[in-house]
């Protein structure tokens, strides 16, 4: 041990640690300063910064030692008491006026970077804060609500004249129908304040007394029997409490999502390199690590399935031996029409072959579970701490694998670090719970980055043919697709998510001539499942580059094609559904178009040797909610208090896309509270009603209407009460702003507060709860709706294309999205700017790459996600076609702002130069060496005119 002295904001502290410890493990562990998080442990996301003698440093591999004597700065020593409201820094004020937190994971090492930038330069133009921040990951927000704040924070810190220069928060904001009292207007999150200071606890930030660590013994082969488990080496290990193996699972040995073929502790045979073996509980993490090394495990390796073209030859070995269809987990088909009387009445045909790889969801907050055990102080029973988009499903598969009933089972959500589809699957839930329960003591199990990469679910990996068939006059006729989907060793939502691919590739067009196959095959690379786009990201890749190819053989703009074909309200879709609402596709084009015909009469789509720049479009559309026949419902509790405040309780999950502001914009509007006197809790099992899973850009429509149902019920109950106090007829009184109006008068007659004493005193219940169920649908091929609802968008890219180097930058994004209505406008352009920019990382910088099942993306420093200076410019606009069973109209948004970017940039590559885009992410080499050889694409590609 050595002793370490140092100044920890503002405070003298003196301990005793190991040499090899970081300055970030003692910030967070022996000091409990969890502000400071750890992302990644090697120095690549900036999540850990703190200042050192007032220069930015990244934590998690600094040398705690090496901060002897020295004066260290973390986000809870950033604001002081006196600092202004709530004791807030300028830059945690302005981050939360500017909507630059989401998940909020990120937010304390950004605002300590952008801390040190305003302390040495007070007037940084965007270029220099782009080159401050360069260094520093987020995941959600697309950078530009960061440039935002930052701007916002130096102007209040210069102060003076320099104060008319701060931007106004409503500056930036696309325009929108006129705002309800609530609704409509710009809040800020419940739990902002929490993640801008540091204070609100994710679940590696969470402690117990007696903790043990949790760590999993993972597998050494993509696909091999196990002969032989001896943990015997590991159990007498000083330090370690308990070695489970598949024996002393209680109850069920498999999970999943959709199909229960996931082993919670491998038996006889591995399928991935993730695959759980062995689970280890010791004293101290260091210790479980250890005894990972003397578990001794005998392999007999297998062939292996390393792609889904192989994976269907009936001579490949196969995944699961007990699956009845081989190695197909599913075969997807959509028929309309008469494709082959189609493409005989078509004159052009345009046929490709697309490509995209895995992808990582790089969640900032690597997976963490908790569990305690029942009778462990303050726990009633087993309890899992866990940042899930799913926790009820959670519960149900942990109560599954240890023998218990669901009831016997609590799972508490914590806040989530980023998901994006990556928090579905269980991960160390059940771990956590079954060690645990056979230590008696909490048991933390917590991902450190290699393991995250090595071990949950991807984007699917995809190979996609499309044939894309139409008149002269650009009408189509006919699309044809076949699409093979890497599912990976298990199941996941493969199935749902290319469904998914495939009933949306055909694009958001109305063709009367469809037919499309999607193979989702087993194979030994990683599990893919959900992720955000849900496999219309891979499918709209395709149908919208073959649009582009068959406006350029048709010799007719990309707008006008689009324009043509477009969904509108009357169309009908390839699965035969008849839109009758809400279908803003026209108006998305329009708004799109007039933007980039502006910028073109500019010049600004031109470039100088050896830059050559182009525009490029896509469109596309994303169903909202589970669809196909699967019901979709949620349920929400909202209570009223004599102190005049309400809370909103769903099991549904915020992991940062803002559900928790919407909720409480939504009660607050119904009950007509001010915002801030409505409170918000989420994802408790014992606690909130079922919310469904946070998936398909459901929440705002599915639980929003929970909500809005039992606030709405609520209000008729407290205005009767109301009514039968003052003895008036209950149409005549209305709530305002915490207060009871007559209609005709301008005074309160009565507070919020005191009606709900009234209601209480006379043993009326001011707790309402209400399941919604989403309107019907049907499944895939049985007609009908398949979805309730649709949202839409057009984007176009302006990308500049060095013919020297090959290197790709986007410069601006324009983009329309149909949302239906906005609840909330801040929350709604950070996720159409992250949306964009976690697009500009599918298309240009990402990639998961696996060889013969073994994964070589091992760190996070090997993953290329877009950071600060990849942002383009972005415009961005909220377009509102109501739909009428959504709330206030709204419909989903999560998706639908990642999905066509990537095809607007591959479009806009060939405008630049020429040279067509068949396989993501783009390879910059490959790239030169076509445009330099006069090769026009970059993939084996065909294409027939008639």
């Amino acid at each position: 041990m050595a002793k370490l002295e140092m100044i920890v904001n503002g405070e003298q502290v003196c301990l005793d640690i190991p040499p090899q410890r970081t300055l970030a493990e003692v910030l967070r562990y022996d000091l409990g300063l969890t502000g400071t998080k750890i992302g990644c442990g090697e120095a690549e996301c900036g999540a850990c910064t703190v200042l050192v003698n007032g220069e930015p440093v990244l934590s998690c591999v600094y040398p705690a030692l090496k901060a002897q004597n020295a004066q260290v700065l973390t986000i809870e020593g950033l604001a002081s008491p006196e600092g202004g409201k709530a004791g807030l820094h300028p830059l945690q004020r302005a981050f939360i006026r500017a909507g630059a937190v989401q998940c909020g994971f990120c937010t304390p090492g950004l605002i300590m970077t952008a801390a040190h930038l305003l302390a040495h330069n007070p007037d940084p133009s965007e270029e220099e804060i782009k080159h401050a921040l360069k260094d520093s990951y987020c995941r959600c927000t697309g950078y530009a609500a960061i440039i935002r704040a930052i701007q916002m924070a130096a102007a209040e810190m210069r102060g003076g004249a320099d104060e008319a220069r701060r931007p106004d928060v409503t500056s930036w904001l696309p325009p929108r129908k006129p705002p309800l009292r609530v609704v409509g207007q710009p809040m800020p999150r419940p739990d902002v304040v929490g993640k801008v200071t540091g204070r609100l606890k994710f679940a590696d930030d969470i402690s117990f007394p007696d903790m043990l660590h949790g760590r999993v013994l993972r597998s050494a082969y993509p696909h091999a029997r196990i002969r032989r488990i001896d943990v015997s080496e590991a159990r007498a290990l000083p330090g370690v409490v308990a070695v489970l193996t598949h024996a002393d699972v209680p109850g069920k040995n498999r999970h999943g999502l959709i199909y229960e073929d996931w082993p919670v502790l491998c038996e006889d045979k591995v399928r991935y390199v993730g695959d759980a073996i062995a689970i280890v509980a010791a004293e101290t993490r260091e210790i479980a690590t250890r005894a990972l090394d003397l578990i001794e495990v005998e392999y007999e390796p297998l062939p292996v399935v390393s792609d889904p073209v192989q994976a269907r030859r009936p001579d490949a070995p196969l995944v699961h031996e007990e699956w009845p269809t081989g190695n197909l987990l599913k075969h997807i088909h959509v028929e309309r029409g008469d494709v082959e009387a189609g493409f005989a009445e078509a004159e052009v045909i345009v046929e490709r072959e697309y490509r995209t790889p895995f992808y990582d969801h790089v969640f900032l907050e690597p997976e963490c579970s908790i569990g305690v055990p029942a009778g462990y102080p303050g726990h009633e029973k087993l309890t899992v701490y866990v940042g899930s988009q799913i926790p009820y499903k959670d519960r149900d598969q942990i109560a599954a694998a240890l023998g218990l009933a669901p009831e016997d089972v609590r799972v508490i959500g914590t806040p989530i670090g980023g998901g994006f589809g990556g928090k579905e699957d269980i991960a160390g839930q059940i771990h956590a719970a079954l060690l645990a329960q056979a230590t008696g003591r909490p048991v933390k199990v917590l991902f450190d980055r290699a393991e995250s990469l090595r071990v949950h679910p991807k984007r699917h990996a995809t190979i996609i043919r499309v044939k894309t068939g139409a008149r002269r006059d650009g009408r189509l006729v006919a699309v044809q697709a076949e699409l093979y989907g890497d599912t990976g060793a298990y199941a996941s939502l493969g199935d749902k998510v290319m469904t998914r691919a495939t009933t949306h590739a055909a694009g958001p067009y109305d063709v009367p001539h469809v037919r499309i196959d999607c193979y989702a095959m087993y194979t030994n690379n990683p599990p893919a499942g959900a992720f955000r786009g849900f496999g219309v990201t891979q499918s709209a890749f395709a149908i919208e580059s073959n649009m582009d190819i068959l406006a350029q053989e048709l010799g007719m703009d990309p707008f006008e094609l689009r324009r043509i074909n477009a969904l509108r309200v009357g169309s009908v879709t390839n699965t035969g559904q008849v839109l009758r609402e809400s279908v803003g596709l026209l108006e998305c084009l329009d708004r799109v178009e007039a933007v980039v015909r502006e910028e073109m009469a500019r010049g600004d789509g031109d470039g100088t040797a050896p830059v050559r720049r182009g525009w490029g479009i896509a469109a596309a559309y994303k169903n909202t909610g589970l669809g196909g026949g699967a019901p979709d419902k949620a349920g929400a509790e909202v209570e009223a208090y004599p102190d005049g405040t309400a809370e909103a309780r769903s099991s549904s999950a915020d992991m940062g896309q803002g559900l928790m502001t919407v909720v409480a914009q939504i009660a607050a509007e119904e009950l007509g509270l001010p915002f801030d006197r409505v409170r918000v809790l989420l994802s408790d099992t014992d606690r909130t009603p079922d919310g469904g899973p946070t998936t398909a850009s459901r929440q705002t429509y599915v639980t929003g209407n929970a909500v809005r149902h039992a606030a709405r019920r609520l209000r008729e109950r407290l205005i009767a009460v109301a009514a039968e106090r003052l003895d008036v007829a209950p149409d005549r009184l209305r709530l305002f702003e915490g207060d009871v109006y007559l209609s005709e008068d301008q005074a309160p007659v009565a507070s919020f507060a005191e009606v709900v004493r009234w209601a209480q005193e006379e043993g009326h219940e001011t707790c309402v709860r209400y399941e919604y169920e989403a309107p019907r649908t049907q499944p895939l091929g049985t007609g009908g709706d398949m979805h309730f609802a649709y949202s839409y968008a057009c984007q176009a890219a302006l990308v500049e294309v060095n013919t020297e180097t090959g290197e790709v930058r986007v410069l601006k994004v324009v983009s329309a999205h149909d949302v239906g209505r906005v609840i909330n406008p801040v929350g709604l352009l950070g996720q159409i700017e992250g949306g964009i920019v976690m697009g500009v990382g599918n298309a240009l910088t990402e990639q998961y790459i696996v060889e013969n099942g073994v994964p070589w993306t091992r760190h996070l420093g090997q993953y290329k996600m877009p950071s600060i200076m990849h942002m383009p410019e972005m415009i961005s606009f909220f377009v509102e076609h109501e739909t009428r069973d959504g709330p206030y109209g709204a419909k989903g948004v999560g998706e639908i702002a990642s999905i066509p970017t990537s095809a607007a940039i591959t479009n806009a590559i060939y405008d630049a130069i020429g040279v067509r885009i068949y396989e993501l992410p783009v390879d910059q080499d490959a790239l030169l060496r076509a445009w330099r050889s006069g090769e026009r694409e970059l993939m084996s590609g065909w294409s027939r005119v008639r």
